[in-house]
């Protein structure tokens, strides 16, 4: 499928109220079709089964930064689904990653590349190469990704270091690490305490990320009346 027969798609399965909904949901992204997210999933695996290489490599050069919020997404999503060596996988990523600019892309895709379980230490390796980045949302793919694949007993010291020493002063950066945290406080709240009772963290992520521990279910009173002395 080509990019422009992918547009068209698009466009047919466009809804203008809840185009209204997400421009909402997204400030700053004027340009929105208003497409539910599983029916653009459904696009991507569609296109995945087909022949992805040349979809993927027209949209390396025809979406942009300033592309439309669904075609840029449906890049995303496709290199998730389409079957791949993880070299070329990573120069698709490559591509891909820096027109990410806002959390919907973002979290739609990282949580969905399943394949970095896979072959777990290439992926982690991958994302660290993230750490230095000066982008707000390349910051946030790294953080989100490691979030939904590698909280586990091999990776989560380097993930909350990660989230401590991780500076950006991008809210969606903040908002990225705090929600890890919580994640890495259901699953391995002794550690996670540890580094919210110590940490180089600014007062924003430090506080939110308690905030969102406090809100999960997965937390009993008990801890949460304790954490809460933890704000600053």
């Amino acid at each position: 499928m080509t990019v422009e027969k992918i547009r068209k798609r698009l466009y047919e399965l466009a809804e203008a109220d809840y185009k209204d909904f997400n421009k909402k949901l997204l400030p700053g992204v004027e340009k929105i079709m208003g497409i539910r997210l599983p029916a653009m999933r459904s696009l991507a695996k569609e296109t995945a089964k087909g022949d992805f290489r040349a979809y993927l490599d027209e949209a390396g050069e025809k979406i942009t930064l300033d592309s439309i919020h669904e075609e840029i997404m449906i890049q995303g999503l496709v290199i998730g689904y389409a079957k791949m060596d993880r070299e070329e996988r990573k120069a698709r990523l490559n591509e891909f990653v820096p027109k990410i600019q806002n959390w919907a892309v973002c979290d739609s895709c990282a949580t969905g590349y399943k394949f970095m379980e896979k072959e777990p230490e290439y992926w982690f390796n991958y994302l660290k190469g993230y750490r230095d980045s000066k982008e707000e949302f390349e910051l946030r793919f790294m953080i989100v990704a490691m979030m939904s694949h590698f909280v586990n007993e091999e990776h989560i010291d380097e993930i909350l270091k990660i989230c401590e020493k991780t500076r950006h002063e991008g809210y969606y950066t903040k908002m990225g690490a705090a929600w890890a945290l919580q994640v890495c406080y259901v699953k391995f709240p002794g550690k996670t305490r540890a580094l919210l009772e110590h940490n180089e963290m600014d007062d924003f992520t430090h506080n939110k990320a308690i905030q969102k521990i406090r809100e999960s279910y997965r937390v009993s009173r008990e801890e949460k009346e304790a954490l809460k002395l933890l704000k600053r």
